[in-house]
């Protein structure tokens, strides 16, 4: 069985979101999501506006994911790997190099980080905005 690993917010779940767990999912046989604490998010950006606790059940409602891990590490190591048997990790594909060599201490020559493809039309930002924009004038 090939194990497949993600990490994620997971913040205001959209079909992004769903779209990369299928291309995960699709790259393997189990898919495991390790989704990050709001601590640890907001290590990097915005505090979520879901809290952890919703993100993760929202998360374990879809059909791709098998098992989710709460409050995942931001660095992945050798050591998480071999704790949970995680044959790939996957990043999305617009994520910059150094961004993967900061958050991802695992050989990188193995072959075990592979990329999926980014949903360019929609984000959780996308939406906040688009929320905010409807409040501002009044279209909500």
């Amino acid at each position: 069985m090939i194990i497949v690993y993600v990490d994620m917010v997971g913040d205001l779940f959209h079909y992004g979101h769903v779209n990369a767990l299928k291309q995960c999912k699709e790259m393997g046989d189990y898919l495991i999501v390790g989704v990050h604490s709001d601590k640890v998010v907001n290590s990097y950006k915005r505090t979520p506006v879901m809290n952890m606790e919703q993100r993760i059940n929202v998360i374990k409602s879809c059909k791709y994911v098998d098992q989710v891990i709460d409050g995942a590490p931001l660095i992945i190591t050798n050591e998480y790997l071999e704790k949970y048997k995680i044959d790939i990790v996957c990043i999305t594909d617009t994520r910059p190099i150094d961004q993967t060599e900061q958050f991802y201490k695992i050989p990188m020559e193995l072959g075990i980080i592979k990329t999926f493809k980014h949903t360019q039309e929609i984000s959780t930002t996308n939406i906040i905005d688009n929320i905010k924009y409807r409040i501002i004038n009044n279209t909500l």
